[in-house]
């Protein structure tokens, strides 16, 4: 925890690229290197104490071989069994425990070694494969950078994802470490090894045009569930990584076998080969991706084996034909990019950058999604309302911010919606640089296109900046992260919580926003354990009353205390002008109290006795995928089943004092809405408004009857009045007299009756 403090210290709240991968990748060296050095270290011990032993059969190829199948059993044993079971600290400690183990075992084998001392060793004799083995460790891993930068657009981006694609490679080059010692062990030819590494790489990245439709045939070959989504991803793989890998495995047998004979030792031709490993994420992952794209990038892997191969390979037909065909797939084959573009769409933008692939695309109807890595859906232009009210909410639940904090951009409505209010200052932190510019696109109306002084967009990690930031804010709201993708699980943990909490001023409103229609309810309670470990007194709302994208807020004040109703009622009327607020359904302190559901002692029921997610037992993480790979519900489904776990009083909410009646008013604002969102359960939309009428009317007046402040409910029912009174006068008129009994104090049915009846209003 010391040094971590202090490299965010060191990194700064705003890095620039260089300094933050320069602090990231030299802090953690010195952090590693211990561990990683005698890491380096065993495989060449290994083999200079089997030599001793005078076992000559046991050579660089077959030790390589068992060391890395010994890696794949570690990559999948710990993301699928040991981290999700026993977390980080314990996995940890038990690879210590192993590592001790073979300590001890290699003790006995060095005891027993009664093979010849150290022999008087001669001088190098060919420096060539050094640095052959520098160039295959570069490109090699180069290749899988560029692979997995690729798949992340088709696969599902969990840590299985990785684990699976890591794992592939791994086989991979064990395979062809092991094929090496049984039947290429006599070979002098390195170049043709490498001609071929070059014909497979290609292989194996025109295989990645074809990647969808490889997980298509799987998935509908399997059936769907988590194992054949797995499987499909491994399928995948394979196809990108299968071959390539296979030759990696022999290259570097063939390549270490003659370091050795050249008198370098294997020690040192693995240092070269991990040296050149250690340097391609940078190349390529942070400096071509970006700059050429991952097509021209993955071709350049292939060209760089070419190269390699000179000048002895030039005569083999192989030689040409796989140089032909990279310049082939470089002047014809289309970008390696994956956009999913609506019948009647187009694309509005791409950005390729150092992390992710940003995407804006508009459908036939006008409506334009933001995707990053063309599988995570950030928002469209359609959701406008709902992502204002994300922002709307919490600030209209502190009696007079300031200075608000929004973690994850988006499409930039949520955080733009804010700034739209005088007396705010807003800061937005995003990851991706890529988003921020991407965002203009949908915020641009609301500032017809000026950028506004209020709204600080920056590029910086959010927990980062949460833990190194020295500002202080009246409100924080966290995104909707997906909690299976990209990591976002990490900003779901106690500690990120507590974070925010030392962000927030003495009265300060935090909101993490959660995407109920990517959460299933056993990883909510995991979130919700976390929040609450932080936040006792904490509850929950729903941002709207959608079923098809429910979205759940957590909501805590950094000083425990109640909410004062006619502080709200009041601050409603001092924040933005009450048209504006009606527009987004919060004409009033019922309806902006009206979404919440749960209090603390509701929350801690839920919860229950669900691991609680943390930096080192990320729960998030390994359970939210299930979900993600296989739904097994419905969000609707989902958001039933919450609500009918969860319940509220008014008094766990505000401050009661005289004004009991007001606090009934509010309790049945609260039923209204669950018999609202239940009735809506079983509504199937259409455009014709009598057969939506005689789904909906029914129940929805019903609901008017429990509460006549609920609006959602009065709203579709006069719009369907008005639409109806073009075909039948009279039946719209019946259905305006029963919302005018049902809410009096709104003229809004009055006046509808009046112009029917072409009086004036």
């Amino acid at each position: 925890a010391p040094v971590s403090h202090g490299m965010l210290d060191l990194t700064g709240v705003q890095p620039g690229p260089g300094w933050q991968w320069a602090v990231a990748f030299f802090g953690t060296f010195v952090v590693l290197l211990p561990a990683t050095a005698a890491m380096g270290a065993t495989l060449p011990a290994m083999e200079r104490v089997t030599a001793r032993m005078g076992r000559q059969g046991t050579r660089i190829a077959a030790l390589y071989a068992c060391n890395t199948f010994g890696a794949v059993v570690g990559v999948l044993g710990a993301a699928f069994w040991l981290v999700p079971q026993f977390g980080l600290v314990r996995t940890a400690g038990l690879c210590a425990v192993l590592n001790v183990l073979c300590a001890v075992t290699a003790l006995k084998l060095s005891s027993s070694d009664t093979g010849p001392g150290p022999q008087p060793v001669a001088p190098p004799a060919n420096q060539r494969v050094l640095l052959l083995l520098a160039c295959t460790g570069l490109l090699g891993i180069g290749y899988e950078v560029l692979v997995v930068r690729v798949l992340s657009q088709v696969a599902e981006d969990t840590v299985y994802t990785f684990a699976m694609l890591l794992a592939v490679y791994l086989v991979g080059s064990a395979l062809g470490a092991a094929a090496y010692q049984r039947w290429l062990a006599a070979t002098r030819d390195a170049e043709r090894l490498l001609c071929l590494q070059a014909a497979t790489c290609l292989l194996g990245s025109l295989s990645l045009w074809g990647a969808e439709e490889v997980k298509q045939r799987v998935l509908q070959g399997l059936g769907a569930s988590m194992a054949s989504a797995l499987a499909a991803e491994a399928a995948l793989a394979l196809a990108a990584f299968g071959l390539p890998t296979v030759v990696m495995g022999a290259l570097f047998s063939h390549l270490g076998t003659q370091a050795k004979a050249a008198r370098h030792g294997f020690g040192r031709a693995l240092g070269f080969n991990t040296l050149g490993a250690a340097a391609a994420p940078l190349l390529f992952g942070v400096l071509l991706v970006p700059v050429l794209g991952p097509e021209f990038a993955l071709l350049l892997v292939a060209a760089g084996y070419l190269l390699l191969s000179l000048p002895h390979a030039r005569s083999a037909p192989t030689w040409w034909v796989t140089a032909g065909a990279t310049l082939a797939v470089a002047a014809w084959a289309p970008p390696l990019a994956f956009i999913d573009v609506p019948e009647g769409g187009r694309v509005v933008s791409y950005r390729e950058g150092a992390m992710a692939a940003v995407s804006v695309v508009e459908d036939a109807d006008g409506v334009s999604r933001l995707r990053i890595d063309n599988r995570q859906q950030e928002g469209s232009s359609a959701t406008r309302l709902a992502d204002a009210r994300q922002a709307l909410l919490p600030l209209l639940l502190h009696p007079a911010p300031q200075r608000a904090l929004f973690l994850g951009l988006g499409t930039g409505i949520t955080a733009a919606s804010a700034a739209e209010d005088a007396t705010l200052q807003v800061d937005a932190v995003e990851l991706l640089p890529e988003v921020i510019a991407a965002s203009a696109h949908f915020t641009s109306l609301l500032s017809n296109g000026t950028p506004n002084p209020r709204l600080h967009l920056m590029a910086a990690d959010a927990r980062r900046f949460v833990r190194t930031t020295e500002q202080r804010y009246d409100v924080i709201v966290s995104d909707n992260f997906h909690p299976a993708r990209s990591g976002s699980g990490a900003l779901y943990t106690v500690e990120h919580f507590q974070a925010v909490r030392s962000r927030l001023t003495p009265h300060g409103v935090f909101c993490q926003w959660l995407p109920l229609h990517q959460l299933d309810l056993d990883t909510l309670r995991s979130i919700v354990q976390a929040f609450i470990a932080v936040y006792p007194q904490g509850a929950a709302m729903l941002a709207t009353n959608s079923l098809e994208t429910p979205v759940l807020g957590l909501v805590a004040r950094a000083d425990a205390g109640r909410f004062d109703l006619a502080r709200l009622r009041e601050h409603l009327g001092e924040r933005m002008r009450p048209q504006q607020l009606a527009d987004f359904g919060i004409a009033d302190e019922f309806a902006l109290l009206g979404g919440f559901v749960a209090g603390p002692q509701a929350l801690a029921r839920f919860a229950g006795d669900a691991p609680v997610n943390t930096d080192d037992h990320t729960v998030v993480a390994y359970r939210a995928p299930r979900i993600t790979y296989a739904p097994d519900s419905l969000p609707r489904d989902r958001l039933s089943l919450l609500l009918g776990e969860l319940d509220l009083e008014p008094a766990q909410l505000i401050d009661v004092g005289p004004d009991a009646a007001s606090a009934q008013r509010l309790a049945a604002y609260w039923a209204a809405r669950d018999r609202f969102i239940e009735a809506g359960k079983n509504v199937r939309p259409s455009g014709d408004p009598q057969r939506m009428l005689s789904q909906v009317r029914g129940p929805l007046l019903a609901v008017l009857r429990i509460s006549p402040d609920f609006r959602p409910a009065y709203d579709p029912l006069l719009r369907m009045a008005v639409a109806l009174a073009r075909t039948d006068a009279a039946g719209a008129r019946a259905l305006l007299v029963e919302l005018q009994q049902a809410q009096p104090l709104r003229p809004d049915a009055a006046l509808a009756l009046s112009r029917l009846a072409g009086a004036p209003p």
